[in-house]
């Protein structure tokens, strides 16, 4: 018995010897691991976030698919559109706004386009009396005021015509009527007389019942030639100021725009004033000519109102398609009313005859290919500025489109020529090929630093009599 006690206490200390042998090779693995993890990644942050890392779940354990990107899980067009579709809206908005500030002012904003149509017209005359050696103010105002007397005449002629013809064509217009009455008659229609008078007496309770309608229509019509007489005032007064001094107006207009557009901004208004001054002198050489040809076979023709119906057909020529198909259509039916079928069917003949010879020769040559239009494009314009502002919106909607159209394509090259010249340039043969021509529609010595100047003092964007 005497030997257990020391049996055991070599017992413990073996088993204490096999326990410190274990946490030896314990704290040497330890140390391998982080030799590994510490050549792996020698940044002490790394190491303590491998420290600090989950263990990694157990292989029985369910795997879990992460969850994707929203914006990749939206397909690509999708996207595409969402992107399109909101700067559009933006673009809606901003346009939706424009449009109801214009309607407000719209007497303000029809009688400046009036006055730049204007000033389009009588500009060249102004650049003519300074080169004869009249100052400027003095050119002005002899123009301003043989333009608004030669315009004033004509209204006034216009207005004694159709006076001193009233009674005269009131006759004529009863006579017609009886005419066509008794056509109906004879007519293979079967148009009885009692028909006829019904018509009559259904017109006649129309108008009597309407009165008031009638009534109102004319406070309308009051009220109408008062706006009428205060935009007259306000073109007269913009056509005076945009023929003095609109080379400086163009100028301001020019601060206004951001220092990066500025160059091309300059570059585009001289263009844009000169396909407008060419549509302008296009426009009333082509309504002239209608209005005198169209005027003679009415004349000869013996309609009443030879004369006034030319005039009306002169100014009716600046609304396009639209204008040339009303004022014909005057003429014809003044000439049923009056002369008869036959008269009515030759005055027809004639104005279609013009019109062909019109749309076919004298505008391709006359206004050329700086104004040039689709006629598509003419129609759309025309319908929608009537939409809008009525026969004035009408008459401006297509020198706006031409003159949008001219900026829009210079512009354009602008920018090529710009991104052309902010690349290297191109060797060999390339440099051959993407050399800047004349067709591009930009001049070789034109730049941002060399912007086409205004080229009238009288013109807010110049025009090519000053070059």
């Amino acid at each position: 018995m005497s030997r257990l006690p020391g049996w055991l206490d070599r017992l413990g200390a073996g088993l204490s010897d096999v326990g410190a042998r274990l946490e030896e090779r314990r704290a040497e693995g330890a140390r391998e691991v982080d030799e590994d993890v510490a050549a792996a990644s020698p940044d002490p942050s790394a190491q303590a976030a491998a420290a600090d890392q989950v263990p990694r779940p157990p292989d029985y354990a369910p795997s879990v698919a992460a969850r994707p990107d929203p914006v990749a899980a939206i397909p690509w067009g999708m996207r595409v559109a969402a992107e399109a579709g909101w700067r559009l809206l933006v673009l809606a908005g901003t346009l939706w706004v424009l449009m109801r500030v214009i309607s407000a002012v719209q007497l303000v904003v029809l009688a400046f386009a009036a006055a730049l149509l204007v000033t389009a017209m009588l500009q060249p005359t102004v650049v003519r009396l300074k080169r004869l050696g009249l100052p400027r103010g003095l050119a002005t105002a002899v123009t301003a005021v043989l333009g608004f007397v030669v315009i004033g005449l004509v209204g006034w002629f216009v207005v004694w015509q159709v006076m001193d013809n009233l009674d005269t064509l009131s006759d004529r217009v009863r006579d017609g009527i009886d005419e066509l009455k008794r056509w109906l008659l004879d007519s293979p229609f079967h148009v009885t007389e009692q028909q006829i008078n019904d018509v009559a007496k259904n017109l006649s309770d129309t108008i009597g019942t309407n009165t008031e309608e009638i009534t109102s229509a004319g406070l309308q019509g009051v009220t109408v030639m008062v706006e009428f007489l205060t935009g007259l005032l306000l073109a007269m007064f913009s056509t005076l100021f945009l023929l003095y001094d609109g080379r400086r107006i163009w100028e301001w207009v020019l601060k206004l725009v951001p220092a990066q557009a500025r160059p091309g901004v300059a570059g585009a208004g001289p263009r844009a004033w000169r396909t407008l001054t060419a549509y302008v002198r296009g426009t009333v050489i082509v309504a002239l000519i209608d209005a005198i040809f169209i005027g003679l076979g009415i004349y000869f023709l013996d309609v009443p109102m030879a004369v006034p119906l030319a005039v009306f057909i002169f100014l009716f020529a600046f609304v396009p398609l639209v204008g040339a198909v009303v004022s014909g259509a005057l003429a014809v039916v003044v000439a049923l009313v009056t002369q008869g079928v036959f008269t009515a069917l030759m005055v027809l003949i004639v104005v279609l005859a013009v019109q062909q010879i019109e749309g076919h020769i004298l505008q391709p040559f006359i206004l050329g290919r700086a104004v040039r239009v689709h006629p598509l494009a003419v129609v759309l314009s025309v319908a929608a500025g009537g939409m809008i502002a009525g026969i004035g919106g009408a008459v401006v909607a297509v020198p706006l489109v031409a003159v949008t159209n001219t900026v829009v394509g210079y512009l354009r090259a602008y920018g090529r020529e710009a991104a052309m010249r902010n690349t290297p340039g191109p060797h060999g043969a390339t440099a051959i090929d993407l050399s800047p021509t004349e067709a591009s529609g930009i001049r070789r010595e034109e730049g941002p630093g060399r912007p086409d100047r205004p080229e009238s003092d009288g013109a807010p964007g110049g025009g090519p009599e000053q070059r």
